[in-house]
């Protein structure tokens, strides 16, 4: 039976008094209370056995799925692999925003992270999967056209509010060549968008009038959240390691992004480069935040190839199904 919400006190006591139950082995999945999560979930539950984990609530997927909420600082996480014998971990719980602070949300991201993985190595978890973001290479004029895996991350060096997705790769790569029996597969998605999605862009994308920076018309990629939960669930079943971009063939400019998506854009000055941060900062707008204003600047456009070519990974879903889906969104709110 799924549980319910709970102190993370009694998820803990029942997790120690509770016999594993699974010999095949299980797939603990973080994050379980987004909807990219709750996609690939749908996607592996015919064929799996799930163990659902999220910092912010226990969530009920179904019957024959456990859901926890644990905050992975906590003695709560080490319970979980003592109950259930977890095969592979797809670590989808990275914390974007953090109204606390940038503390707070460093220690969830990356030294909660580091304690998942070391309990991927002290239970021999066989697979790791970590969701990471384009936003790590960084968003700057000197940028190649196209990004590929190697290229280096410079997010850190442009912003602080940045630095703990790329100390979280950072992590996830010493990890990947210290234990290699993780099997480690770090993904590094464009811009995840569609139904439910409530990221930047996704907020941004439902919005009816959002800032366009004078003199900029960056070409920006999406990925519909269904594809980005079938790349998840290949690079499961393929279980090959490595670092690897996941993006479409195909890109559009920013305002052409808001016209197609029924949006109106509103002139915004870009210069002197500080006004449109104070602007941001001043106006508190979650989906243009200050430190993410680059990337509404200058291209940051990723190689998926290498992805597509391992994996054998097409998006099924265009970038005009993803546009009317927040067009149609828009209309139903009117009417």
């Amino acid at each position: 039976m799924p549980r319910k919400k709970k102190s993370e006190t009694s998820q803990a006591a029942e997790a120690c008094a509770c016999p594993v139950d699974a010999p095949e082995g299980e797939i603990l999945v973080t994050g379980a209370a987004g909807v990219l999560a709750q996609e690939t979930i749908a996607k592996l539950h015919p064929k799996y056995r799930i163990v659902a984990v999220d910092f912010r609530r226990a969530v009920e997927i179904g019957e024959d799925i456990p859901s926890y909420r644990i905050d992975f600082l906590k003695r709560g996480l080490e319970d979980i692999f003592r109950k259930h014998r977890i095969k592979a971990v797809i670590h989808l719980g990275r914390i974007g925003t953090n109204p606390q602070g940038g503390f707070l949300r460093y220690n969830a991201n990356v030294i909660g992270t580091q304690k998942l993985f070391d309990l991927c190595a002290k239970y021999k978890v066989g697979q790791v999967i970590v969701l990471s973001s384009f936003f790590v290479y960084g968003a700057n004029a000197y940028n190649p056209a196209l990004l590929n895996e190697d290229t280096p991350l410079k997010a850190s060096d442009l912003t602080l509010n940045l630095i703990d997705s790329v100390e979280l790769e950072n992590l996830s790569n010493i990890y990947m060549y210290k234990y290699p029996d993780l099997h480690m597969t770090i993904l590094r998605p464009c811009n995840i968008a569609g139904p439910g999605v409530r990221n930047n862009i996704g907020r941004l994308l439902s919005m009816k009038v959002v800032p366009v920076l004078w003199g900029f018309n960056p070409v920006m990629q999406f990925i519909h959240v269904k594809d980005m939960a079938e790349a998840i669930m290949l690079a499961y079943e393929k279980k090959v390691p490595g670092v690897y971009n996941v993006a479409p063939e195909d890109w559009v400019a920013y305002k052409d992004v808001l016209r197609r998506s029924g949006i109106k854009g509103i002139p915004l000055p870009s210069i002197p480069p500080a006004f449109p941060r104070f602007i941001s900062r001043a106006l508190r707008w979650k989906a243009f935040p200050s430190y993410l204003i680059n990337y509404f600047k200058y291209p940051t456009i990723i190689d998926g190839g290498k992805f597509a070519r391992t994996f054998g990974f097409k998006p099924k879903r265009s970038l005009e199904e993803i546009f009317t889906h927040y067009r149609e969104m828009k209309k139903r709110a009117f009417l």
